[in-house]
């Protein structure tokens, strides 16, 4: 159950993502949702591995934002070149 929490507030975190770093995305809304996901997972495996969550616990929504914002700004860099 717990990925499937991860991916919810990855959409969400998308969302969120989205509304804080306006702009013209490479991908669109759907690859910011995707991103959104992505940071989710990353935050969340980063948070066990440094000791901030537990095994099992997923990211809270404001660090699946934090992680979907860096993905967002990595990948608006990657993709203007």
């Amino acid at each position: 159950m717990s990925i499937v929490w991860t991916i919810l507030i990855g959409l969400a975190a998308g969302a969120v993502a989205k509304f804080l770093m306006p702009g013209k995305d490479p991908g669109g809304f759907i690859i910011t949702i995707l991103l959104g996901i992505a940071g989710s997972f990353v935050f969340t495996y980063l948070g066990q591995f440094l000791g901030l969550y537990q095994e099992g616990e997923t990211a809270g929504f404001i660090g699946a934002v934090v992680g979907a914002v860096i993905l967002l700004a990595i990948y608006r860099m990657f993709k203007k070149k």
